[in-house]
């Protein structure tokens, strides 16, 4: 006979599973409204989940590096050695991906698991399988791959002769890019050359990333041009060598925050301006304008900043005409990259010199956003809107792909917060694209599952799937996001069945 304690404990579960179910069911009810053509993607990036850091024949890369050299470098002296051994574990990793339902999986190659020099002189056949097998798997479960070449994990012997600040990294790049082309496009049709390019920069113009060099004010510029050099580089070779073939399309990653007016003044809104410019259109305006190149008023801020200290050039390197050129108009479509928003005021409050210095704003946020387990992670869905339309007004209207949205908490599966950013971040989306005429076309989770978080190590989880990284298997557990993505997936497919 059960005890009054063992019926309470049941009615307990059943009372939460109860809510739990209405708590989703509710904010489906929302009816989130997105086009017929729509996808829902989720993501990943190499260095973060696939562990097997050594292993059959992979080269050491940067962060490998760093961490070997420097354990403190990351929370915890915690590491990627292993991550979420998706190296092992990715046909696992697949069948999650088929239960929720999603369109599309983004995810990196590793450059080091390829070319473990960096260089096309030595190919390991174990890496190139690994991908293949990866690719095959998601194609047989119709899951479109959508492929990043490069996630911040440069080969450590080529950040020996300069990495991203070396110009011959551009001809690197095209050499890797070319492989992938010729390994894997045939079955390949959405890429990713570059993510978030900013983030890149921040490893040479300060030690927020790999290979953390605080070359504050010169690094960081001369890293971005490269960057977009070796963007442009790749795009051209598909286009020229594999793209009518192929029939793929490229773009890559903009990293997305966006700046707010910290009040309704004209100098706030300059102020947000200038941040919004020196952050999204760093790299979108050389590729997505009319125009091409830098914009103006970037240019303008780093060559007068650049004058009175003295220099003979700006900070900022010129592209030639021809380079111009080159760049622009080197996309297929815009994937964009979003969390949060900050708001912005001029002032000046950064190294000196440095990207933030020279656009001489000062950023906060509003203490009534929710917050996050990452500091800078803060809950503002009207600024993921706000981009959107300032990326529309900018570049006519290009199509978008969202290729991270996420949210980050402290290893909780009942992760109820994480729905409600979701929830709010895809309302802001749908009233984009129906009332603003914001020309997205997928959303992508950051991420499939809880991962590496880099300089965080494994204290911010932002996986819709949980990890237990104390055991050496592995396990994955479902969330409560998961569940909800699955629900919110199948409403949508279900209305575009009954459409057609």
């Amino acid at each position: 006979m059960f005890s009054i304690k063992i019926i309470l404990f049941i009615l307990i579960i059943f009372k939460t599973i109860y809510a739990k179910k209405n708590f989703i069911n509710d904010l489906l009810e929302a009816n989130l409204k997105f086009p017929k053509y729509f996808q829902f993607g989720a993501a990943s990036a190499a260095y973060q989940v696939e562990g097997a850091w050594n292993e059959s024949g992979k080269g050491e890369n940067i962060w490998d590096h760093i961490i070997h050299t420097n354990p403190s470098f990351i929370y915890n002296n915690e590491t990627g050695d292993v991550a979420c051994d998706s190296y092992h574990k990715y046909k696992e990793d697949i069948q999650l991906l088929k239960y929720i339902g999603f369109d599309v999986y983004r995810f990196s190659i590793s450059w080091s698991r390829i070319l473990p020099k960096g260089t096309k002189d030595v190919i390991n056949k174990a890496g190139i399988n690994y991908y293949n097998k990866l690719i095959d798997g998601l194609l047989d479960r119709n899951i479109q791959p959508m492929v990043t070449m490069y996630h911040w994990d440069l080969p450590q012997p080529l950040q020996e002769i300069g990495g991203w600040l070396n110009s011959s990294i551009v001809d690197y790049f095209e050499d890797y890019a070319t492989l992938l082309f010729s390994t894997y496009g045939d079955r390949v049709k959405l890429w990713i050359t570059i993510n978030e390019p900013i983030s890149i920069t921040q490893g040479y113009g300060a030690t927020v990333n790999a290979p953390a060099l605080d070359l504050h004010g010169i690094g960081d510029y001369l890293c971005g041009h490269n960057l977009l050099k070796a963007h442009a580089r790749a795009y051209h070779v598909y286009k020229n060598k594999f793209k009518r073939k192929q029939k793929g399309k490229i773009s890559f990653a903009l990293d997305g925050g966006f700046g707010i007016p910290m009040n309704n003044t004209i100098e706030s809104y300059m102020a947000a301006e200038r941040y919004n410019q020196f952050t999204l259109g760093w790299f979108s305006h050389p590729v997505y304008s009319s125009s091409g190149d830098y914009a103006p008023l970037m240019r303008q801020y780093i060559d007068w900043n650049s004058a009175s200290e003295g220099r003979n050039e700006s900070r900022l390197p010129y592209f030639t005409f021809d380079e111009v050129n080159y760049i622009r108009g080197t996309y297929d479509f815009l994937a964009l990259n979003h969390y949060s928003s900050v708001l912005v005021k001029t002032g000046v409050s950064w190294p000196k010199p440095s990207p933030m210095w020279d656009a001489n704003v000062e950023l906060a946020v509003d203490p009534k956003w929710p917050s996050s387990e990452s500091p800078w992670l803060k809950v503002v869905p009207e600024g993921l809107r706000k981009a959107l339309n300032w990326l529309r007004i900018k570049y006519n209207n290009p199509i978008i792909f969202i290729t991270e949205n996420g949210f980050s908490d402290y290893n909780e599966t009942e992760d109820f917060q994480r729905i409600i950013y979701h929830q709010s971040y895809l309302k802001s989306l749908s009233d984009a694209i129906y009332e603003d005429n914001c020309n997205v076309i997928g959303y992508t989770v950051w991420s499939i599952l809880d991962n590496f978080e880099w300089r965080a190590g494994y204290s911010q989880r932002f996986g819709i799937v949980q990890v237990d990284f104390n055991d050496p298997k592995r396990p994955r557990k479902l969330k409560t996001s998961a569940e909800y993505f699955r629900k919110l997936i199948a409403q949508h497919k279900k209305k575009v069945q009954r459409n057609i």
